[in-house]
């Protein structure tokens, strides 16, 4: 053996996880296409991977290991083959209606949470499980373990919710508090029909056209769009952009947990989110409200990551630090947990605290060699959400742009600005999709954020974005928690959305000589729903309304010399549906109308967002 043979060999294993190196099974895949029945009679395709000897699978009983997925259950072959090897029974199968499974596929459905229970009962009375079964996945992947947990399937021992498990869509991840997610669910019926076109004309018109100039024909009429081709996907894109009151529809398994918690399966979870994540409300919510219902533990790992970002440590334009990745979290990291879970080994998960969350914020700011801007971040240790020791601090807006802790009046009491549905403010990150490039940019107009226009101008800019925003702070300022806006309100229609952004400022810097308009969370209310939510209730024009706006949790440390800033508007699109300020139903106007809005700060009517400020002390 050559010297530089060796080197690599020794390098090599260097690279490789303690876990992976101990690994002792052979991988044989035992099923292919098996046809697992559910209580209807609909069949599941399903592919089983056994650990294996020389070619032999293992006669001992042991833990199954299942996941459901919209996405095709043959992509989940490495993961499967991975876990094999380290002692599980591995099941990867189709949900209804998709590839190999029978029935009909709806994004959304009550039998995919039932056919998940029949399942998981299926698997753990067969001769190579020991009657436990855990469950992992991410986005699709998560709901279907959290509907299947509402059902409480006694075999069902433990889950690894990424990036799912929806808390309540009508609230967020589908509709938004009373908008609509319409460019999120549009891409994603767009992609899927073209990855499931039934014949080669709908592929061939799918391909002809691009959904971003779809985004523009709203509402989309039933019949005259691309999704016509398949009627079903019209239908359920179309039914959730007009179901516009938090009614029963709402209240199904696979679409509201937060309806369902106390049924729901009282076993160790582990709930894990992003700050750009579209779910990331819900990931904080069902942690929150499952442990205070159930005894098992319930955990919560939040990085700064977009959808699907684990293992990336970036998200966008902004960069966190390699330490943001975790690099092992499709293997490792999954299979710490189910060790210790579903086999009772000390594997350290059992020694770890509730809460693990990154909070960014603590880099330089420099441009990074991948063009990105270093916001950096660190990792920290807590026991309970909102963390303790956390002050809740208003931030008060000011007629002349400022934003202070103190409520004394400067400049006008009101600004007004005039909302144009037909030019609205473009999406820049945030968590979206990442069709809709989510993430952290810039918040300055550019050619991969339609409907944006030349001349690319930022926007804090525009006339339609009324900005607050503090002195260079004096010094760091670190925020970690829940996030709330109030606003006193007053429009000339009856009905108009209002929209709040929560940035860190950079100021200019060799690297980026105009500074940089970090976006971290933000959030919209539709008037008709700012009270209710099982109705509308329209606005009176002139009068003063108060609006509670709560975007996302977030974490970040406002630097010294950075600005903290509050951007008030009211449309971000195309993630969410521009309201047409007209009052007609949701889904079906025929109209546009250009609203005047107005925003109160005064001491009568203080609108402000409240910052939880923890101390900044040693990092844990």
């Amino acid at each position: 053996m050559t010297g530089q043979l060796l080197r690599r060999i020794v390098a090599a294993a260097a690279c490789v996880p303690a876990v992976a190196l101990a690994q002792t099974y052979d991988v044989v895949r035992a099923e292919h296409d098996l046809m697992i029945p559910v209580r209807d009679g609909a069949r599941m395709a399903t592919d089983i991977y056994r650990p294996a000897r020389d070619g032999v699978v293992l006669a001992e009983r042991l833990p199954v290991l299942l996941i459901r997925t919209p996405y095709d259950k043959g992509a989940q072959q490495h993961d499967a083959e991975y876990f094999a090897r380290h002692g599980y029974v591995v099941v990867a199968q189709d949900v209804r209606g998709r590839y190999r499974s029978e029935g009909r596929f709806l994004k959304v459905q009550p039998k995919d949470a039932t056919d998940g229970y029949d399942v998981i009962e299926w698997l753990a009375k067969q001769p190579y499980c020991n009657g436990s079964v855990g469950m992992w996945g991410t986005s699709f992947a998560a709901h279907t373990q959290a509907g299947a947990a509402q059902y409480h399937p006694p075999s069902l021992k433990t889950l690894v919710v990424n990036m799912g498990g929806m808390s309540n869509a009508w609230d967020h991840g589908v509709r938004y508090r009373g908008t609509y997610e319409m460019g999120r669910q549009l891409t994603w019926a767009w992609s899927q029909l073209a990855a499931d076109a039934p014949n080669a004309i709908v592929k061939k018109r799918l391909e002809q056209e691009r959904v971003e100039d779809w985004y523009g024909v709203q509402p989309m009429r039933r019949g005259l769009n691309p999704l016509s081709a398949a009627p079903e996907y019209e239908a359920w894109y179309l039914d959730f952009y007009e179901h516009a009151d938090y009614d029963d529809f709402w209240k199904d398994p696979m679409l509201n947990w937060s309806e369902h918690y106390k049924e729901t399966s009282d076993i160790p979870m582990i709930h894990v989110g992003g700050w750009y994540d579209i779910f990331l409300a819900g990931t904080f919510q069902n942690f929150v409200e499952l442990g205070k219902l159930k005894k098992s533990p319930q955990r919560l790992l939040v990085g700064p990551w977009t959808h699907h970002g684990n293992t990336r440590a970036f998200a966008g334009d902004v960069a966190f630090g390699a330490g943001a990745a975790i690099s092992d979290f499709d293997g490792d990291w999954h299979l710490r947990w189910f060790d210790h879970f579903l086999k009772g080994k000390p594997t350290g998960v059992e020694r770890e605290t509730p809460l693990r969350l990154f909070v960014m914020g603590t880099g330089d700011g420099h441009r990074d060699a991948d063009g990105r801007l270093f916001h950096g971040g660190y990792w920290r240790n807590e026991t309970s959400w909102p963390l303790p020791g956390t002050k809740q601090v208003s931030y008060y807006f000011h007629g002349d742009g400022t934003l202070r802790t103190d409520k004394s009046t400067t400049g006008s009491p009101s600004t007004t600005y005039t909302f144009d549905p037909s030019h609205p403010v473009p999406t820049i990150g945030g968590g979206s999709s990442a069709r809709l490039k989510d993430g952290a940019y810039n918040q300055r107009e550019d050619v991969r954020f339609p409907p944006s226009k030349p001349p690319y101008l930022p926007l804090r800019a525009r006339p339609d974005v009324v900005v607050f925003q503090t002195e260079p702070l004096a010094a760091d300022v670190q925020v970690i928690g829940p996030i709330r806006v109030t606003l006193h309100t007053s429009t000339n229609r009856t009905d108009t959305d209002f929209t709040a952004k929560l940035i860190d400022v950079y100021p200019p810097s060799a690297d980026w000589p105009d500074g940089f308009d970090l976006n971290l969370t933000d959030a919209i209310v539709r008037g008709r729903y700012r009270a209710t939510r099982d109705h509308a209730v329209m606005l009176a024009p002139g009068a003063i309304n108060e609006f509670t706006i709560e975007p996302f949790p977030t974490a970040n440390v406002f630097k010294k010399g950075h600005r903290i800033r509050v951007d008030i508007s009211s449309s971000n699109f195309p993630r969410f549906d521009v309201n047409p300020n007209t009052g007609e139903p949701l889904g079906r106007n025929r109209r546009m109308i250009s609203a005047d809005n107005t925003i109160y700060h005064s001491v009568r009517y203080p609108s402000r967002i409240v910052l939880p400020i923890v101390p900044l002390g040693e990092r844990p």
